[in-house]
C-alpha cells in the first residue's frame, strides 16, 4: 500500500526531451550554429548560460515558493541562492579591485540566507540586486581582457576569477535543480 505524501509528483514543461527543462524553441540557451570564437567569449558564454538557468528555475514561483527552505536543518531557498549570488557577484568585485571592500549586502555569516523571507519585496529586491551586483562585476571585469592579467590584491588572475564565477554559478544550479523539484516538482537541466 502506498503512502500519502506531501511531495509533488515530477513532471517537466519539455516534450521534445523529457529530461529537459523546456523545449529547444523555448529554451534561450539553446542556440544555432557555432559555439563563441576565442576563449574569453567563450567563458562569458557559459556563465551567461548559468545565470539564465538560475533565473529559469525560479520562475513562475511566489514569493512563499522561493522562500521555502529545502531540508532542514538546511537555510537553503531559491531566494537565498538569488541573494548569496548577488553577495558573491559583489565580493569578486573587491577581488578585482585593491580599494576598500566593498561593504556585504545583507550582512555577516549566513544573513543572504536567513534574510530570504516569503515576502514579496525581499523577492524583488533579490532580483535587483543580483541583476545590479552582475552588470557591475561584468562591467569591472570588461576593464581586463586579458585572461592572463593579475588583478586585485591578490593578483589573481582573470582567467582565474571567470572560471570560479561559472563554478559558482554551476554548483548552486545544481542546488536549485533539487529546491525547484521539492518545491512544484517541475524536472529538468
Amino acid at each position: 500500500m502506498g503512502r500519502m505524501s506531501d511531495q509533488p509528483a515530477r513532471w517537466t514543461q519539455a516534450t521534445v526531451h523529457p529530461d529537459m527543462w523546456a523545449d529547444p524553441d523555448d529554451d534561450p540557451r539553446d542556440r544555432e550554429g557555432p559555439g563563441p570564437e576565442g576563449e574569453l567569449a567563450t567563458l562569458r558564454e557559459f556563465l551567461e548560460d548559468y545565470r539564465t538557468t538560475l533565473r529559469m528555475k525560479c520562475e513562475g514561483l511566489d514569493a512563499e515558493q522561493l522562500a521555502r527552505r529545502s531540508v532542514p536543518p538546511s537555510t537553503m531557498s531559491l531566494l537565498g541562492l538569488l541573494r548569496h549570488l548577488a553577495e558573491v557577484e559583489r565580493d569578486w568585485r573587491n577581488w578585482i579591485g585593491d580599494g576598500e571592500p566593498l561593504p556585504k549586502l545583507y550582512g555577516e555569516k549566513d544573513a543572504d540566507f536567513d534574510g530570504a523571507v516569503a515576502d514579496q519585496a525581499v523577492v524583488d529586491a533579490a532580483y535587483a540586486d543580483l541583476e545590479r551586483e552582475q552588470a557591475a562585476t561584468d562591467a569591472a571585469l570588461a576593464q581586463h581582457p586579458d585572461l592572463g592579467e593579475r588583478v586585485g590584491k591578490d593578483e589573481i588572475a582573470v582567467r582565474e576569477l571567470m572560471v570560479h564565477r561559472i563554478e559558482e554559478y554551476a554548483r548552486h544550479c545544481g542546488h536549485a535543480d533539487l529546491l525547484r523539484e521539492c518545491v512544484d516538482g517541475r524536472v529538468g537541466q
